[in-house]
């Protein structure tokens, strides 16, 4: 196998940052939110099957969007040449600023606090930054490095989540009273606002089945793999969540959850008192290591491909020997951190959600305009059940984005709800997009920088 071949990405490698982006600080953290104004356990399980419909089908929707037009970037790829440059790069904004820097600095949070948890001598922001930083020089590296290290904590956290669920049903002294059986009332529960908004906070736990869209022109045969690895990944994520929330439920208290971040804690507590909890933060924490990891992978793919094709962005596509570009991951690292110095928990959670769910909303219905206005591009996947998939992920994400955009029980910031505040930083997005233009001229043309300056 020559140098080339190695240094790209490998199936099980660009699946494992596809599972470990996806299971992290969502589905440790916003069962206590939903709980707020859900107690029900089957609408609670509802909704996590539901938000893994609508990852599968938006899974399967990018699986032919990206075997059509492999390179790497994702959304601000699609999105760029389905419509016009100005929406990809509204979407690397969006990505750059919120999508990916965001949840890192969340994920990573939670994993202090897990930490601190156990441990609470240890200093959670430091520990915070910490991480971050030490995952940063990693994945600066070389692509060996980074995929070894990425394979080697997905397969630590399945293997963990695994093992957390089996002990907790079988340890627990008393399990909870709580059904997952319909019961009256769950029909007018599944169709209001509390519903939609709690979906958010799904979506934003499933987020991250996209995420090998980001590498594709860095995965072994993109065409032919990419379907496998979204496909795959995000169906064994499915099961992983459904266990989790469904243990959750069994072994805690509702009470207790309300509100709270760590409930993964919580819910070792009960199964297996005050020490089996301390042992089970360290191994969350531990579990979190790996969706920071995939985030740093990704995230700085988009920033890459801004600097192909903004002249004035140039530097970002500067890669090293190894053809990783150094320079986009060092500069997530330091949003990232910024971040976790600076942003409240709970907003940012929504906020997140909702502007990811718009940048994946305006992809997939992407797909219905390449299809009528591109009909002879190759496609060497098609989304299976088409139009039926590509719908149903519309129709949901839709209706969860329009709850979000109208409540206003969630907090602000600025003096603007969640919804608001992801339009105000698209608006952001496209003013920068008018001084990139003003500044370059016209679109530059795509540069190829695969080597060090």
């Amino acid at each position: 196998m020559d140098d080339k071949k190695r240094q790209l990405f490998r199936p099980r490698a660009a699946a494992s940052i596809v599972i470990a982006n996806m299971v992290g600080t969502g589905v440790f953290t916003s069962l206590g939110f939903q709980l707020a104004d859900i107690q029900s356990g089957f609408v609670l399980m509802m909704l996590w099957a539901i938000g893994g419909v609508i990852a599968f089908c938006g899974a399967m929707s990018y699986a032919e969007l990206g075997a059509a037009l492999p390179r790497s970037g994702g959304e601000y790829n699609f999105l760029g040449e389905i419509y016009h440059p100005a929406a990809g790069f509204v979407s690397g904004w969006v990505s750059a600023t919120v999508g990916f820097a965001g949840p890192t600095a969340l994920a990573a949070i939670t994993f202090a606090t897990y930490l601190g948890s156990a441990f609470p001598a240890v200093p959670q922001t430091p520990a915070a930054v910490a991480l971050v930083a030490i995952l940063t020089l990693v994945h600066a590296t070389n692509r060996n490095a980074s995929g070894n290290v990425q394979v080697a904590f997905t397969a630590l956290k399945i293997a963990l989540i695994i093992i957390f669920c089996a002990l907790a049903f079988v340890l627990v002294p008393e399990p909870q009273s709580v059904t997952f059986a319909p019961q009256t009332g769950d029909l007018a529960l599944m169709t209001g606002g509390a519903f939609a908004v709690s979906l958010i906070y799904v979506s934003y736990a499933y987020t991250g089945w996209n995420v090998a869209t980001y590498l594709s022109a860095e995965l072994e045969n993109p065409q032919r793999n990419l379907p496998l690895v979204l496909g795959a990944g995000t169906l064994l994520v499915i099961v992983l969540y459904l266990a989790l929330n469904y243990i959750f439920l069994y072994v805690a208290p509702i009470d207790d959850m309300v509100g709270k971040v760590e409930i993964g804690y919580i819910a070792a507590d009960n199964a297996f008192g005050d020490i089996g909890a301390k042992v089970m933060g360290v191994v969350l924490a531990l579990l979190l290591i790996s969706t920071v990891s995939a985030m740093i992978i990704a995230g700085p793919r988009v920033y890459q491909a801004i600097g192909q094709d903004y002249a004035v962005f140039a530097w970002l596509a500067r890669t090293n020997r190894y053809g990783v570009p150094a320079m986009a991951i060092y500069l997530q690292g330091v949003i990232t951190i910024t971040f976790i110095l600076t942003s409240p928990f709970e907003y940012i959670l929504l906020f997140s959600g909702f502007t990811l769910a718009l940048n994946t909303f305006a992809a997939v219905a992407g797909l219905f305009v390449l299809r009528v206005t591109q009909p002879e591009l190759l496609r060497p996947f098609k989304a299976w059940g088409y139009p039926i998939t590509p719908l149903i992920f519309l129709g949901l994400t839709g209706w969860t984005l329009w709850y979000v955009l109208i409540d206003d029980s969630q907090g602000t910031l600025f003096g603007l709800g969640a919804g608001e505040l992801g339009l105000v930083v698209i608006g952001i997005g496209l003013c920068f997009y008018a001084l990139t233009e003003w500044l370059g001229g016209v679109r530059a043309r795509r540069l190829s920088i695969d080597s060090s300056d």
